[in-house]
């Protein structure tokens, strides 16, 4: 897996991605809307119940797998072309 995370965390667009693809299953899986997240305890409390359920690792799991591959290279990883890549131009 050849992944250039550095040129990845440099794109906003990535970053939203990623963090979409842990948090929304959690909100999904409790049945919560955005809006019930009302404080950081409540934040924190909710990624901590999400860590100790099997289930629920396994589906933040398929998402970030559905984040990270790119569906024009062979398997998962990036391009020739990004891993030689030194910025997000």
């Amino acid at each position: 897996m050849n992944i250039n995370w550095k040129v990845r965390f440099k794109n906003p667009v990535f970053i939203a991605q990623l963090g979409i693809a842990i948090f929304l299953p959690i909100l999904a899986y409790f049945g919560l809307d955005g809006k019930d997240i009302t404080s950081w305890k409540i934040f924190f409390d909710l990624l901590w119940q999400a860590l100790g359920n099997p289930y629920m690792l396994l589906l933040i799991a398929g998402s970030v797998w559905n984040t990270l591959n790119d569906p024009t290279t062979h398997g998962i990883g990036d391009s020739k072309l990004v891993l030689n890549r030194k910025d997000d131009r």
